[in-house]
């Protein structure tokens, strides 16, 4: 049957395909859908562990029980769960594993442009790349076999325009293998002899997969019309799908499937057969590299850019086509910088922040938004979990100037990822220092997923809750202290006070998600235009509810939940 279908649902219907049982994952943008779409299917348990190096270890641990398993991740994901794939790399399965990762160029939603290739290379685990949606479920199929014929882990990468465009499939039915004995191998247990055999093993299969690859149907030559030999690209994934917008059939191409480990003599003979040689990749130049190594001269990062997300338009303008015209508005348009949702309940808690004048030692999440005018309240972040172990040293380095005036701010979610460890370093190795977890009862970022501390499973049955007060308070906090965010006054006076004890301390600011499906909300605040003076004070929370015309406050009762925050700033009685 055929379907349009976006990238990420294709992926999920090839894991249903090809037999996968068991995926656990970490939500993360622009992979996310890949898990949501897959729990669709009964056949396949899915859930969302607390951290992708978590999702790897167990979907490794099914293969090892035997049958096929797969997790999901983002590229920034691949670098919580590198510690497990380098020895999995090693240590091999039992039935097959497929790692997707999905890397972001141009950043739509990620805090870099990392490139997942290298760590392909580096962990000597084999990557294939579609290029479409069709491409994915059959990449998806492909990969198990390669999986469990090489013993090896295979890795699927996508990009942002792959997971998320949509073009047409051809589904068919499930074909569920047979479940792998289990059996008891001590050259599984990776020390010593047995991890320095496994790597020769290791080393002996890229061998062995390079050679299989110079013949293998997901690499393949298009060759240009009429014979000519003027250009020739070797390209992969969505810059393929470019590459045929611009050069169509007057430039023979070499799409390669399989990016790692890349052919030898497939390169060398495409590369003889053609005038000149460009190589079109977004990001780091992997596969200009392989192919300068073998001594042949290419275009590559000399004509397209190292940084963001390649374009039609774009790649035209590198090769001094001509660029399509595009329609264009001449008038300047306001910038629209994203902000956070009508009546979030993190809004109240970085304008007390940003009004103290806090130092905010950030992190991964919606709330990253607290950056942003006019709040303005966010200094600075890293990765997830950073908050708390960056804030701790921050710290030491600060002495007491930090402690007094400086917090972490962390998601719920975020803080079950890589938080606990954090606060564990901040109790352990004693700074004074005061975390706030921004408990919203969801994964809001990605799309609402649940998570350990929401008491829900990925399909919404019930769950173990992790007790947050009860948690920060075993590692070592007396003071666990919990909020309502859309109380101002008593959210300074509590910032106060942590700040100023002599302890570590963790504020809990506790309040749904206004998103959340089914979330009953207050009727919107209405204004009294005789008792507006003008002084914007209800501005400075920059919620988008709020506008100003005519010198008066404004309400969209569209957009307006009745959070009442903003009638604490109006000292009028207006709102």
């Amino acid at each position: 049957m055929k379907e349009l279908m976006l990238g990420n649902k294709a992926i999920a219907r090839g894991l249903y395909e090809a037999g996968c049982s068991i995926i656990s994952s970490y939500p993360g943008t622009p992979s996310t859908e890949i898990t949501e779409e897959a729990a669709k299917y009964d056949d396949i348990y899915c859930e969302w562990a607390p951290n992708e190096k978590v999702a790897l270890e167990a979907a490794h641990g099914a293969t090892l029980g035997g049958k096929r398993a797969a997790c999901a991740m983002k590229h920034v994901g691949l670098n919580v769960a590198a510690d497990p794939l380098f020895t999995i790399s090693y240590q091999g399965l039992n039935a097959g594993l497929i790692i997707c990762v999905a890397d972001d160029p141009g950043m739509h939603s990620s805090q870099n442009e990392q490139d997942s290739r290298h760590y392909a290379i580096a962990s000597k685990v084999p990557m294939l790349e579609p290029s479409d949606s069709q491409e994915a479920i059959d990449f998806i199929k492909a990969g198990y076999e390669i999986s469990e014929k090489y013993n090896t882990p295979v890795f699927i990468k996508l990009c942002t325009r792959v997971s998320h465009s949509q073009s047409v499939v051809t589904t068919s039915e499930r074909v569920l293998p047979p479940q792998v004995p289990y059996v008891k191998d001590p050259m599984k247990v990776m020390m010593t002899k047995a991890s320095r055999d496994a790597h020769v093993r290791v080393e002996q299969r890229t061998k062995d997969l390079s050679q299989w690859a110079e013949t293998c149907s997901l690499n393949r030559v298009e060759l240009a019309k009429d014979g000519n030999r003027k250009i020739g690209i070797i390209t992969s994934s969505t810059s393929y799908q470019y590459a045929k917008e611009v050069w169509g059939d007057e430039a023979n191409i070499l799409k390669l499937g399989m990016i790692y480990p890349l052919p030898v003599k497939l390169i060398e003979d495409f590369a003889s057969k053609v005038d000149e040689l460009y190589v079109l990749e977004e990001l780091d130049p992997i596969i200009e590299n392989y192919v300068k190594a073998l001594g042949i001269k290419c275009h590559g990062k000399d004509t397209f850019p190292v940084c963001g997300e390649f374009s039609q338009n774009l790649i035209r303008s590198c090769v001094g086509k001509e660029v399509s015209k595009t329609i264009k508005v001449e008038d300047a348009i306001p910038a629209r910088p994203p902000v956070m949702c009508a009546g979030c309940p993190h809004r109240g808690i970085f304008y007390i922040l940003s009004k103290n004048k806090t130092m905010v030692y950030g992190d991964i999440g919606c709330y990253t938004l607290g950056a942003v005018a006019p709040l303005n309240a966010m200094d600075l972040n890293v990765c997830m979990g950073a908050s708390c172990s960056g804030l701790h040293g921050f710290n030491k380095a600060m002495g007491e100037a930090g402690e007094k005036n400086s917090v972490g701010v962390i998601g719920d979610s975020t803080f079950i990822h890589s938080g606990i460890t954090g606060i564990t370093d901040i109790a352990y190795n004693m700074t004074n220092s005061t975390v706030i977890i921004l408990d919203n009862s969801i994964t809001g970022m990605t799309g609402h997923q649940q998570n350990p501390t929401t008491g829900k499973t990925l399909r919404g049955d019930p769950a173990g809750k992790v007790d947050l007060e009860a948690l920060c308070r075993a590692v070592g906090f007396n003071r666990v202290t919990v909020v309502d965010p859309y109380d101002l006054a008593n959210v300074e006076k509590v910032l106060k006070e942590e700040l100023a004890a002599p302890e570590p301390s963790i504020i809990i600011s506790r309040r749904p998600c206004v998103m959340i499906k089914g979330m009953v909300h207050n009727p919107p605040i209405a204004v009294k235009e005789e008792k507006c003076v003008g002084c914007k004070m209800c501005m400075k929370i920059g919620c988008p509810a709020i506008a100003f015309k005519d010198k008066k406050a404004k309400i969209d009762p569209t957009l307006c939940i009745g959070c009442k925050v903003c009638t604490q700033m109006c000292k009028t009685g207006a709102l």
